[in-house]
């Protein structure tokens, strides 16, 4: 088995996956955000994390024997360059790394991306090995990608990273939308993240009369105006359901002419959306027409179960 951290900004994550891409355990914690709040500081991210993780691996190896693992796999980074660091990533990282020295066992470390990658086209049952375009859209990323699969392993280093894709950035938002819907939701009395409820309040909307105009150039998007805008909307009284529904048709719209123009600019059909934001109801309705291919909800959020898939292909390759 393979055992996958992630210690994102808000989720600790821990996963075990066999060899064969099967799915064992899957735990999670939400990292706990106190209402009105938008979001955390890095510095309680991480003390959270480490409250977490001894609770989430004991309870994991109290069904699961540590005798049985082959490798530990776990995220390092936000994204797969050398410069990209963020706090939190240091307490998954380090608990891998006490794990694998105790237990002797490969360490294979990744990029957050990077996970959100592998477990997008693992629960989509996707294998593709040709060049394609993914959307992260997530609380505080807004990014599309050129991904190019089957880049070679990355030199060794103490901590073991892997490199299995070359990504390149090829458009962004000025916001990332899981922030715009965040603030919003907050805004509205909502907890954070507020994704979900925003999302279930959007799809109850009776009328959509309320709309705001986006601002898309070629690949890139602007979601500050919007979310000004829908701000103004919360101070004016307007329905709730009917910001909800506004906010994301904008960021439907938006994505929709986005993803588009990069179709044209690069030649490419194939395009998946993950990462939080990809969760939405309303989007994956608004973009069926495109022919996107989707994470399962369940993996569309923050998890590890990517890291650990991406762990066992490393392992099998080894």
């Amino acid at each position: 088995m393979i055992l996958g951290i992630d210690t994102s900004c808000y989720t600790t994550s821990v996963a075990l996956m066999d060899q064969q891409g099967r799915l064992i355990s899957d735990m999670r914690r939400l990292l706990s955000v106190e209402h009105g709040a938008r979001g955390l500081r890095q510095s309680d991210a991480v003390y959270a994390h480490n409250q977490n993780l001894p609770q989430l691996l004991a309870e994991l190896f109290r069904e699961h024997s540590a005798k049985q693992l082959k490798a530990i796999a776990v995220s390092c980074r936000p994204r797969p360059q050398d410069d990209s660091f963020m706090p939190v990533f240091t307490a998954g990282c380090g608990t891998a790394q006490i794990l694998a020295a105790a237990l002797r066992l490969p360490l294979f470390s990744f990029s957050h991306q990077e996970g959100h990658l592998a477990a997008a086209l693992w629960s989509a049952g996707l294998h593709w090995q040709e060049p394609f375009i993914a959307l992260h859209l997530s609380g505080g990323t807004g990014e599309i990608l050129l991904v190019e699969p089957g880049a070679q392993p990355c030199s060794p280093s103490p901590d073991g990273e892997q490199r299995l894709y070359r990504i390149s950035i090829i458009g962004d938002t000025d916001l990332p939308p899981g922030q715009f819907v965040d603030r919003i939701g907050v805004a509205l009395g909502m907890n954070f993240p507020a994704g979900a409820e925003l999302d279930a309040l959007a799809l109850n909307a009776s009328c959509r009369d309320f709309r705001l105009s986006g601002s898309v150039r070629d690949t890139h998007i602007s979601f500050s105006g919007p979310e000004s805008a829908a701000q103004r909307a919360v101070k004016a009284g307007v329905e709730p359901a009917q910001i909800a529904a506004a906010v994301f048709d904008n960021i439907g719209k938006s994505l929709l002419k986005a993803i588009r123009a990069a179709k044209a600019a690069y030649g490419l059909e194939r395009v998946l959306l993950m990462g939080g934001v990809a969760a939405s109801q309303n989007l994956r309705r608004y973009l069926e027409s495109e022919q996107v291919c989707f994470a399962q909800a369940r993996y569309s959020s923050d998890n590890a179960v990517g890291t650990a898939a991406l762990g066992a292909l490393v392992s099998v390759k080894k």
